[in-house]
């Protein structure tokens, strides 16, 4: 094997359907079936869910955003805003659904995930407005849905992150809702593509280049071409040159994940800036290796990120 892959991690190569952003409604319709039978077995007793719409942007529609609160808990409660991942182009409420129960349930928090509008359908800047607008709901929303404003974060995952950060970065440049914390889980950071790791992995599974390349091509749309000097840091929040007076991050990088390096530069960028920042790179993994959630290496990653995300939120150990 030309990658010193987890021997746990190994199996499910065989069994991996093709991830080629080349045809958006395949590769959304591939995702949903793999979806569907785990969340049709989820156990979510003990949580109350429901389903909102927060106002979108001016001349925008509304954000579906589905909530995730301890039922029968009492008192203002951390909160999450989560924004899932799927390279821009596929992803909705369900393929983050159970990672929100999990997260729910194990912190005691309430959870808001967004589900913002996908690319090549609708490009930047119109996913970041959904997930601003959902952010900005969220905050107002606070009493009503027994969050402490005070401790209220924002999550993502792969292309997710990039909106969370890019997010983080909107709300300091506009005024807007106080975060506490941002956890950045293999974000996509840069549309230059020209870390080394970006260069080497051409052929890593599920994400590669060829991949990388496409989603920056959908989300940036006519409007930009990835690599010009004009795109803006609230697409490719790696472009920001001022990162100082953001929130305190925890950042995850996989080793044979194309992203890699963009996620570690990001992060001592960070460090550099004032902002407390925890670096996590997990050996012999790949961009959502996770999925086999049994194997020893996901099993600590879920681990590390509850213990920062309870350090990020101020949750009481007890």
């Amino acid at each position: 094997m030309k990658y010193n892959i987890d021997p746990e991690l190994r199996p499910i190569l065989d069994l991996l359907p093709p991830f080629d952003l080349r045809e958006p409604q395949v590769m959304r319709a591939t995702m949903d079936a793999m979806v569907a039978p785990a969340n049709a077995e989820l156990d979510t007793s003990g949580l109350d869910i429901s389903e909102h719409k927060a106002p979108g942007a001016a001349g925008d529609p509304e954000v579906p955003v589905r909530v995730y609160r301890p039922a029968n808990a009492a008192g203002a409660l951390p909160g999450l805003v989560y924004l899932h991942g799927g390279g821009f182009v596929f992803g909705n409420l369900e393929s983050e659904h159970a990672t929100c129960v999990a997260l729910c349930r194990n912190l005691g928090i309430v959870v808001v995930s967004v589900d913002y509008r996908l690319s090549p359908e609708t490009a930047f800047p119109g996913p970041l407005e959904d997930c601003y607008a959902a952010l900005c709901w969220t905050h107002a929303q606070c009493d009503s849905l027994g969050i402490d404003a005070r401790r209220l974060g924002i999550m993502g995952q792969s292309a997710g992150a990039c909106l969370a950060a890019a997010t983080t970065l909107a709300t300091r440049e506009r005024g807007g809702p106080a975060l506490c914390y941002q956890f950045l889980s293999i974000p996509v950071l840069d549309d230059r593509l020209d870390t080394p790791s970006m260069t080497a992995f051409t052929d890593t599974p599920i994400w590669h280049r060829p991949n990388a390349e496409q989603s920056w091509d959908y989300y940036l749309g006519s409007n930009y071409q990835r690599g010009a000097d004009n795109v803006p840091a609230l697409a490719a929040p790696a472009r920001e040159q001022d990162l100082a007076g953001l929130p305190p991050a925890c950042i995850t990088a996989m080793e044979f994940d194309p992203l890699r390096d963009e996620a570690l530069i990001y992060a001592q960028r960070l460090l550099a800036a004032g902002v407390s920042a925890e670096i996590h790179c997990y050996p012999g993994t790949f961009h959502g290796s996770s999925m086999v959630v049994d194997a020893a290496l996901s099993k600590r990653g879920v681990a590390d990120m509850f213990t920062a995300l309870a350090r990020g939120l101020c949750i009481d150990p007890q």
